[in-house]
């Protein structure tokens, strides 16, 4: 720059390169501008005092679990006007979206410029109910004991909620400039596919949620020796079926043994259901999630996630999981687990009727109308009747790989959580990321890290002394910060 300015000095300069240096010296300033915005945008992303902000999460997430949500019946409304006081005192507008008065859904919206399609980050307000005599501390007094936070609701799912309402306050908080609206959501009746919560939302108030992409439960992830491990991103579940199956015959005195006993055929075609396994199937989710898990496995259990794909080493493996790996069993087929019988109504009688309900969880993909001829097949007896029973919930499309939240998500993990590995998830239960999926959005779960164990042994999700770890919760609030802020945030 030096050299052609003295140039100048001795060519006089004529009109059209005079403009020509004016162009370029415009474009040096704009480009300046533009690297110190975005360099003030990324400082502000980064400019979070984050001790202080555990202190307030902590303070909210301990009000969040003292407010009794069980539902049923709910009464989501007091978490929700609690909420909203909280966002309302920071200046963020928020408004209550109820079919029913004491089960309100709350949202909240921080513009952007509108460049980009708006981003929804939910939690559910309700959690399952509690067997109180079952627990060592109080469900509703957020206990805190030895590094953990205690109480029902405590990764089930007002973790995701309190995420979700830090990131709302921090970025008003940072005035940053946003490509696209974040939305927050926090709905009421989640476990069960109430009514009144997610159904009610898309059904009479789409225009406050709709976006292009999603955040919500369903990932996580695991710890191990105490340093972070895998990174479950959730991005399609299986589909609950409830199948009845009713045994018929005549009735009769129980000292006359009868060929067409009710309870006979029926415990016989349980049995039938109980030893057959449905073919195994991967989708892009679970072929990527195997993939990589293998990648920081030891070699035997890489073997095995690796002969999956193996037509010859398969029934080997699959022979494992269903003996030793139960979760990863039920992630590579449809499932079916008995969980009702009833037949009969004293110890002479025996009944004309009995039957068994079966929890069906379908892989995304799977044609019901032929599973449900194939179970006829294992089951092959005439006496007994498979009644499908009718489900709210519709299979859904997954989630893609190849966006840019996908992305984001995958980039955060690496700042969070360096030492671990994220892979696609498929829930084997259920979540309300089913109905945005089915309405076009790509939505993903996340969630904090948590010991391995703690499901099997009574303290994760619907569990008694359901708890979670309180610097995981600390960590899973800056994920969620960076998730959206990496998507959000202008460039």
């Amino acid at each position: 720059m030096t050299g052609f300015l003295h140039e100048q000095l001795i060519v006089p300069p004529s009109p059209a390169s005079v403009s020509a240096i004016r162009v370029r010296r415009l474009v040096v300033f704009s480009l300046a501008t533009l690297l110190f915005a975005l360099s003030a945008n990324a400082k502000d992303r980064d400019a979070v005092d984050w001790q202080k902000t555990a202190a307030e999460t902590t303070e909210h997430f301990d009000a969040l679990l003292r407010i009794d949500t069980s539902n049923p019946p709910g009464n989501e409304t007091a978490a929700a006007e609690y909420l909203k006081k909280v966002l309302e005192r920071e200046g963020i507008a928020a408004k209550l979206l109820a079919l029913e008065p004491n089960r309100a859904n709350l949202v909240a919206r921080i513009r952007g410029n509108g460049s980009k399609r708006p981003i929804l980050i939910m939690g559910h307000t309700d959690v399952v109910g509690v067997q109180r005599d079952k627990w060592t501390v109080d469900p509703f007094a957020a206990v805190h004991k030895e590094g953990y936070i205690y109480g029902r609701g405590a990764v089930d799912d007002k973790d995701n909620l309190v995420a979700c309402l830090m990131v709302m306050l921090l970025l008003k908080r940072n005035d940053l400039k946003l490509d696209r609206d974040v939305i927050f959501l926090a709905e009421s009746g989640e476990e069960g596919f109430a009514d009144a919560g997610i159904k009610h939302v898309i059904a009479k108030h789409w225009d406050e949620i709709d976006c292009e992409f999603a955040l919500a439960e369903g990932g996580g992830g695991f710890l191990k020796d105490g340093k972070p491990h895998i990174v479950h991103l959730a991005t399609t579940e299986k589909v609950g079926r409830g199948v009845r199956l009713v045994a018929r015959g005549i009735s009769g005195h129980g000292s006359v043994p009868r060929p067409d006993n009710a309870v006979v055929h029926l415990a016989s075609a349980v049995a039938k259901v109980g030893a057959w396994s449905s073919p195994m199937r991967l989708n892009d989710t679970t072929a990527t999630y195997f993939e990589r898990l293998a990648a920081i496995s030891p070699s035997d259990e890489a073997a095995r996630y690796l002969g999956l794909f193996d037509p010859e080493k398969r029934p080997e493996i699959e022979r494992y999981f269903a003996e030793h790996d139960l979760m990863h069993n039920s992630m590579i087929r449809t499932s079916i687990s008995p969980t009702i019988i009833k037949g009969g109504f004293r110890t002479n009688v025996i009944p004309s009727e009995a039957e068994a309900t079966l929890d069906i969880r379908a892989l995304p993909d799977e044609d019901d109308v032929q599973f449900v001829a194939r179970l006829k097949e294992v089951i092959n007896d005439p006496k007994v009747e498979i009644v499908r029973q009718t489900s709210a919930r519709l299979p859904a499309p997954a989630s893609r790989l190849n966006t840019e939240m996908f992305r984001a998500l995958e980039t955060v993990q690496k700042r969070v959580y360096p030492e671990a590995i994220a892979v696609p998830y498929l829930l084997t239960g259920a979540t309300d990321m089913n109905p945005l999926r089915a309405a076009g959005v790509q939505a993903y779960g996340i969630g904090p890290l948590s010991e391995r164990g703690e499901l099997a042994a009574g303290r994760g999700a619907h569990g008694n002394d359901e708890r979670i770890l309180e610097r995981a919760l600390h960590d899973f609030v800056r994920f969620q910060w960076y998730a959206v802020t990496e998507v959000a945030a202008s460039k």
